[in-house]
């Protein structure tokens, strides 16, 4: 799908809307535009689409690109018929969220539309919301080499394997890496943060050197920073698959095991560079939702 106009009409699986400004640069360095967005999405829907299923979706929008910063959004009340939203009370003042649901391609262009460059659904599904699906483990680096965010996932990945626990592992997209822990919506958010929290200090006491679990980032200056704490009711990450609003158009890309060591470099995985591997080695985080 491509197109120079300002506004296109177009129909996915029956349903009909528009797509607008595809001309827009997105990345002003790299040159990508709105329209290799789209393009992305249409090309690997089935692969993302998974992960979006049955999940609430908190919307990250970048309508003018990534050097703005964007926005946020969760309630959504204006939206063709056809879009699936889900109630949840706040419960700060009990106010009703209406979140989007991504069940279908055509839902998932949508979106991609309103400048939403990634996509950042609950680990818990509709019906068990406070079960999730997985924990996670974030490895985020403050001015430290990515060696030693290699470094920490093994050692995450050590201290898994004694309790043989499974682990699957991918890009953030930026300059860190996830890694998550399938659990079959058999733990709430509560135990699952237990479990990662666990992990996480045991994984520091193998590299205290080179690991934080301090929050502020004033306190992990030059450390890899073991964030547990995305295990929370509400809390998202980036999709497996999601492209992301930063430098260099990076993708949230599932890798091997095999693959994380000396030399990994996570620029590599990148809106021009992921469809052929993914062609290639297909979905290699399908274990995290069929435990």
């Amino acid at each position: 799908m491509t197109s120079g106009s300002n506004k296109i009409e177009i129909q996915i699986d029956g349903k009909t809307f528009f797509l607008s400004n595809l001309e827009k640069v997105f990345w002003k360095q790299e040159g990508f535009t709105k329209d290799d967005v789209i393009n992305y999405y249409l090309d690997i829907a089935e692969l993302i689409l998974p992960y979006l299923r049955n999940r609430l979706q908190v919307l990250h929008r970048n309508p003018n690109g990534i050097d703005d910063n964007g926005f946020y959004q969760k309630n959504v009340i204006e939206k063709p018929t056809w879009i699936k939203t889900y109630p949840v009370k706040r419960e700060t003042d009990g106010k009703i969220i209406n979140y989007v649901i991504c069940d279908d391609k055509a839902t998932l262009i949508y979106l991609i539309n309103l400048g939403c460059i990634e996509l950042n659904p609950w680990s818990s599904q509709v019906g068990q919301l406070n079960y999730p699906d997985y924990a996670i483990i974030d490895l985020d680096p403050l001015n430290i080499s990515f060696e030693n965010v290699i470094d920490a996932a093994q050692a995450v990945k050590e201290v898994l394997d004694g309790f043989n626990i499974k682990s699957y592992c991918k890009t953030s997209g930026k300059k860190g890496l996830h890694i998550l822990i399938p659990l079959g919506a058999n733990y709430t958010f509560d135990q699952s943060r237990k479990i990662a929290k666990r992990i996480v200090h045991l994984t520091h006491l193998k590299l205290p050197e080179i690991t934080s679990l301090e929050r502020l980032p004033i306190n992990r200056n030059k450390k890899v920073y073991l964030d547990f704490l995305q295990n929370s009711f509400g809390q998202t990450i980036a999709a497996p698959y999601s492209l992301r609003p930063y430098k260099a158009a990076g993708v949230s890309t599932p890798l091997k095991w095999s693959e994380i060591s000396a030399g990994l470099n996570p620029a590599d995985f990148n809106i021009k560079t992921v469809k052929s591997r993914f062609v290639e080695l297909g979905d290699l985080f399908s274990g995290i939702l069929n435990p």
